[in-house]
């Protein structure tokens, strides 16, 4: 009986990630192929995933399109993600280790009003962010794509759980030894929340990564557009030619995939955990 419950739950996992891999093998497939093929196999069949004629030109005529460029998109995107990762990881980790340790008054009030800034819709803000960018001369350029995005409330109260959990003993050690508060900070606190900071990492990067709206809003020079903007802006222009459009999601996917294939350990473990444990 064990060994068939296992069978079944195999079989059942392999059902499952089959379903979910299925459309990004399609869409690899597919930027493979000539228009012409794309939508010619429909049915249960090897086609419908192998490509019958291989053809690297979508491609080429994604990465070198003199009146999209892709390439600059790419930069774009991986400047803008990378940076506010970096300034998300330090401002939040800070305010985490803010309510997590220190003593200051109102502190409860103001990390109850901090929590209740997560109910609150992203589309709820566009208006008045896009007017205070507007006033501070910030549009069209990276700052408003930067700024606006530094501070994460879920980062705060994920890190602050983590933050919670290491024990005040350590800290009063290295106290007693000279340590200074930032210097417990880095070498003591910091450590122990790894995972949940590269968990917080690869959320960040990956919603920066993905952002369309807002730097749609913000943002009117194609030179410095984001890259799902772009691909949305070089589907427009050429129509329906869907083996492109798949050739220039299949570009703008990879770097995710390969960043969580490297880093999906400490996302799973920081996904998992409630915090530091012993």
């Amino acid at each position: 009986m064990n060994r068939i419950y296992t069978c079944g739950r195999w079989m059942v996992m392999i059902l499952i990630a089959l379903v979910s891999v299925a459309p990004i093998l399609w869409m690899v497939a597919g930027s493979f192929r000539p228009y012409q093929e794309l939508f010619k196999y429909t049915s249960l069949d090897i086609h419908l995933i192998v490509p019958v004629e291989w053809t690297a030109k979508n491609f080429h005529q994604v990465i070198f399109n003199a009146r999209d460029p892709f390439l600059r998109y790419i930069w774009n995107t991986l400047f803008v993600a990378t940076v506010v990762t970096f300034l998300v990881l330090v401002i939040n980790s800070m305010a985490a280790f803010a309510f997590a340790k220190l003593r200051f008054r109102l502190k409860s009030v103001v990390f109850a009003l901090f929590m209740s800034a997560m109910i609150i819709p992203g589309e709820v803000t566009l208006v008045p962010n896009y007017l205070l960018m507007h006033d501070l001369g910030w549009l069209n350029s990276y700052k408003a794509l930067i700024v606006p995005s530094m501070l994460s409330v879920f980062g705060i109260f994920m890190l602050r759980q983590f933050f919670a959990e290491v024990p005040n003993e350590m800290m009063e050690a290295a106290r007693i030894d000279g340590a200074s508060l930032p210097r417990t900070f880095l070498s003591i606190v910091l450590p122990a929340a790894v995972p949940a900071l590269i968990t917080l990492g690869l959320m960040t990067f990956l919603g920066n990564w993905d952002s369309y709206l807002w730097p749609l809003i913000v943002i009117n020079d194609q030179k410095m557009q984001m890259i799902q903007v772009g691909i949305s802006t070089f589907s427009s222009n050429e129509g329906t030619d869907w083996s492109k459009v798949l050739a220039a999601n299949t570009i703008s996917t990879a770097p995710i995939l390969l960043l969580f294939l490297f880093l999906q350990r400490y996302y799973i473990q920081g996904i998992t955990m409630s915090g530091i444990k012993g």
